[in-house]
């Protein structure tokens, strides 16, 4: 938000979150072939609901702080310091519950869930960094 009002386009963090995920569409693929080829279907089938799980993770960060930006900044920054934590506790429930409740492999679905945060992570933070995100050349 500036001082003439909002900032042109959507939220910063919806974008980020939507960047994050279409590139989950390269990252998931690698990493349910490699735990189909290493253990099989219930590899693969675990290593697809890993990456699903950090899919909404991802868009529900975006949610988060995009409704926490519109009440004020020091929302915003509860939301982004507190969400974090918040989000890797529901994470890691979220796991738990699948696995106690549906025969998964479980190597894969954690390895999967894991690695694809990290990595998607990491991308987007070098995209950005490197100035590679066109759509948030309106924020500078």
């Amino acid at each position: 938000m500036t001082a003439e009002g909002p900032l042109p386009g959507p939220p910063v963090e919806v974008v980020l979150a939507r960047h994050t995920v279409r590139r989950a569409v390269y990252v998931g693929p690698v990493l349910v072939a490699l735990f189909g080829l290493l253990r099989g279907w219930d590899g693969a089938i675990g290593a697809t609901i890993g990456l699903a799980v950090v899919v909404v993770n991802f868009l529900l960060a975006g949610g988060i702080l995009t409704v926490a930006a519109k009440i004020s900044l020091a929302m915003y920054h509860a939301a982004a310091l507190f969400g974090f934590f918040l989000r890797l506790a529901l994470l890691v429930a979220t796991m738990l519950v699948i696995v106690s409740l549906v025969a998964i492999d479980r190597p894969a679905f954690g390895i999967t869930a894991v690695v694809a945060y990290m990595v998607l992570l990491a991308w987007e933070a070098l995209a950005v960094a490197r100035g590679r995100e066109k759509e948030l050349e309106w924020i500078q």
